[in-house]
């Protein structure tokens, strides 16, 4: 067997020979793949947060070739895929014609259906109208802005970028760049939290007329400056009960409000703006990591 140059290290050679596999074993009525794309970078990280990210904003260009690279070794040409997703880290920390140029490799390595779901997670703090319409132009049709709060006191105590100010305008210029297909991303369950304020954030979240909203209980990962300050004594976590009830408050109502539940963190204002890509995590549908 003769192994090409750029094959011979023993994991580039697994890599060729995976992807060959599974361009291969491809079935006639397979269904469409989702495609996740993790972009890891951020500008710092939140407190609370223990997704792989890194600060090195430097090294963005090596990891996109690197990306491209990997794409191509898992290709399944015609496959077809109706979802992609950019999460993160912070996907809105790239520059529209580098996620552009990502959409293509996936294009060429899998072929995107025709009306296929492109989302990209936003931080409010890192778009204006200008980057919006960049990445509309290049090929995103869905954003989803991590808002997280719109209380300028829980932002600065999550760590996060932006401010109330900045999330509104994000809004703003997200529906004048053109995105028909908005979710916004919310934290509760916060130390000291009561019901009065996480309904004051659902208002203003409703307010804004989003097509979707993820609303995710506070993690307290270990490893993480959130984890270490609740195993110092210096944050005491909502107590159970109390970060239940506001659980099921959430979706009472967001119900009432025609934002129903389809999973245990998820609403839409309608079935079709339901998150394809979250969908197939939950109907255990294939889909291929990067």
């Amino acid at each position: 067997l003769r192994i090409p140059g750029p094959l011979r290290r023993p994991r580039d050679f697994l890599l060729a020979i995976l992807g060959h596999a599974a361009m291969s074993s491809v079935p006639a009525n397979a269904p469409p793949l989702g495609l996740y794309v993790h972009v890891p970078f951020c500008r710092r990280k939140c407190a609370y947060c223990d997704f792989y990210s890194v600060t090195a904003l430097s090294r963005r260009s090596a990891y996109l070739a690197a990306l491209a690279r990997e794409i191509r070794l898992r290709a399944e040409p015609g496959r077809g895929a109706d979802a992609v997703f950019f999460g993160g880290g912070t996907p809105s920390l790239l520059a529209p014609r580098q996620v552009g140029a990502v959409l293509e490799e996936l294009e060429t390595a899998f072929g995107l259906l025709p009306g296929a779901e492109i989302t990209l997670e936003a931080n409010p703090g890192t778009v204006d109208r200008r980057r919006l319409e960049g990445f509309r132009a290049a090929g995103v049709n869905r954003l989803s802005l991590g808002v997280q709060s719109f209380r300028d006191a829980a932002l600065a105590w999550l760590g996060r970028l932006h401010d109330r100010r900045q999330a509104l305008a994000a809004v703003r210029a997200a529906r004048r760049a053109g995105f028909a297909n908005l979710g916004l991303d919310l934290i509760y369950g916060l130390p000291g939290q009561n019901r009065e304020a996480w309904q004051a954030d659902l208002e203003t979240a409703l307010a804004l007329t989003p097509e979707h909203l993820s609303c995710y209980l506070l993690p307290i990962e270990p490893d993480t400056p959130l984890g270490r300050a609740r195993n110092a004594g210096q944050v005491r976590p909502l107590a159970e009960g109390a970060a239940a009830a506001l659980f099921d408050f959430t979706h009472t109502f967001l119900a009432s409000r025609g934002m129903p539940p389809y999973e245990l963190s998820n609403f839409a204002a309608a079935p079709g703006l339901r998150s394809r890509h979250n969908l197939k995590y939950w109907t255990l549908s294939p889909y291929r990591g990067f």
